[in-house]
């Protein structure tokens, strides 16, 4: 995949790093030619000094022809404009800006950009390793609107299927681990005991999924 950062911060030269690594063609933007320097000596991507937000700029790192943009400068609106420029002038398929100021997110979602919130995030984050106890959340999906959760089975599941932990549009159980080997599971799959059971949950939802967990 071609892809085009915008910031060359702390975040961006760590997400550059690791798309290289993963075998992606990346190209990284910034005003400030030692911010490359975060790149280190192994980085075989592609620095180009400039504001993301001139076209001329974003023509030199032939972002008509990317796979994907990200802008995660400092700047909450340079971000915007910068992702605004690559999906409605260069048609680049997927785009994100990380964008700190949650109603701002919420705003340009809405006109079909996707961003990244990082203080949602950690907020999230946050309230989740401090009040869920035993569930143990792996991961966050989007802005935190759907968290993935683990759980050892509980002694009240076993014996009892998947379709039993089942909330439409709330609460899917997307795979079970069993022994060494993780499955996604039949509605009509029965826990057993010792599974590691993976749920898909909404944010709004922990306090049902708890309960059908019996651990309220």
């Amino acid at each position: 995949m071609k892809i085009m950062i915008i910031g060359c911060g702390r975040q961006g030269a760590e997400l550059a790093k690791i798309l290289a690594l993963n075998g992606s063609d990346v190209t990284v933007v910034d005003k400030d030619p030692g911010a490359f320097e975060r790149l280190g000596p192994s980085f075989k991507g592609r620095v180009i000094q400039g504001s993301g937000i001139d076209r001329d700029v974003l023509a030199e790192g032939e972002i008509e022809h990317a796979d994907g943009m990200a802008a995660v400068t400092a700047s909450d609106d340079i971000n915007i404009v910068a992702a605004r420029l690559a999906r409605q002038v260069f048609m680049v398929p997927r785009v994100v800006a990380r964008v700190h100021e949650p109603l701002k997110a919420e705003i340009y979602q809405r006109l079909g950009l996707m961003t990244v919130t990082p203080v949602k995030l950690a907020t999230e984050r946050f309230r989740e390793l401090l009040t869920f106890s035993q569930l143990h959340p792996v991961r966050q999906l989007g802005n935190g609107g759907v968290s993935i959760m683990e759980i050892e089975v509980p002694p009240g599941l076993v014996g009892r299927t998947v379709n039993e932990l089942t909330v439409p549009g709330e609460i899917r159980v997307v795979a079970i681990t069993r022994g060494n080997k993780t499955d996604i599971p039949m509605s009509g799959t029965v826990f057993l005991d010792n599974d590691i059971i993976h749920i898909a949950v909404e944010s709004g939802s922990i306090n049902r999924l708890k309960a059908l967990l019996g651990m309220t």
